[in-house]
């Protein structure tokens, strides 16, 4: 959530033998962990999908009003587009929004995510919607905007979005390498378009990831139920506990899996054998929650200068030209 979630939007679609590798790698790492990637399969991403309607998360709503109010503002900032990018697009419902504002011809959208499921859904929405051209990369971010620079068949300036507070679901260290490689693949002129969400006090996060409809639960336990699908795991799903955590020295709010009891898991496809102790936690996500007098420090370290940037309800959408 960031959501979460974004992102990172996660790749329901990755090779069973890195998802393998990476369930092995993490199940044995101390603390156990698995990446957030993988809670997005066709089911994770409905359920997060879900998760973005309740009250008690309020990145999507806030941001559908930013972008409503400033979507025209945001494009009188931009030197002309003919190629918008965006990395994670979910439903595709932010694009939407954005785009009801911006050029009506002339411009081919590209969609980036390693989920198929998300981008068919968002690639649906916005042929509905709109008349312009859209390409789905099924990829990783850096892979898909990379294959997009290759492709040369911009005439005009390019922008990126990223939206949903999606970069939240990076370490610091990740995340200014992620901007670097956005910056990497645009040329003077060309834009960055990023959502964040704010620091707000504990009970307000923690309320939007463990909300009393237990729908992030399901979110977050749905990825035990993918390996057992997917990896011939045993994991008893009803034996863990969903947890969310407010770390406040390192301004995220992380999610876990609480084994209830001591117990053993088999995941035959990653050749593990290991066991719980009751109390013991696989950590699944962090969502990254930023203060707005780092953001723009944040995106000068990777070449970027911000030209706009709005605000609501602690949330953030900035705009930034690529120097």
């Amino acid at each position: 959530m960031s959501m979460r979630r974004s992102g990172a939007s996660g790749p329901g679609d990755a090779s069973l033998t890195a998802f393998a590798d990476d369930v092995a790698r993490g199940l044995t790492e101390a603390p156990r962990q698995l990446p957030s990637r993988y809670l997005y399969d066709e089911l994770g991403s409905s359920l997060f999908e879900a998760i973005c309607r309740l009250p008690w998360y309020r990145v999507a709503k806030t941001e559908h009003s930013l972008l409503t109010a400033h979507a025209d503002a945001i494009f009188s900032r931009l030197q002309p587009v003919s190629t918008v990018v965006e990395l994670g697009p979910g439903s595709g419902g932010k694009l939407i929004t954005l785009m009801a504002a911006g050029p009506r011809r002339g411009v081919t959208i590209h969609l980036v995510d390693v989920s198929r499921a998300a981008l068919d859904t968002a690639e649906t929405a916005l042929a509905a919607q709109s008349a312009l051209p859209v390409v789905a990369h099924q990829a990783t971010y850096e892979e898909g905007l990379s294959a997009i620079g290759r492709s040369g068949d911009a005439m005009g300036h390019t922008l990126v979005v990223f939206l949903g507070s999606n970069i939240g679901n990076f370490d610091p260290p990740g995340t200014d390498a992620l901007l670097r490689s956005i910056r990497a693949g645009l040329g003077p002129g060309d834009a960055l378009l990023l959502g964040t969400d704010l620091v707000k006090p504990e009970p307000e996060l923690l309320l939007a990831y463990d909300d009393p409809l237990g729908v992030t639960a399901a979110f977050n336990l749905n990825l035990l139920v993918r390996v057992n699908r997917e990896l011939d795991g045993d994991f008893d799903v009803k034996a863990f506990s969903h947890r969310a955590v407010w770390n406040a020295q390192e301004s995220r709010v992380e999610m876990h899996l609480v084994s209830r009891s001591r117990q053993r898991v088999r995941v035959r496809a990653s050749s593990i054998d290991i066991t719980f102790d009751a109390g013991e936690s696989i950590w699944t996500e962090s969502s990254y929650k930023y203060r707005i007098d780092g953001l723009a420090p944040m995106l000068e370290r990777a070449g970027f200068g911000v030209t706009g940037q709005w605000q609501e309800n602690g949330f953030a959408l900035t705009l930034a030209e690529a120097r």
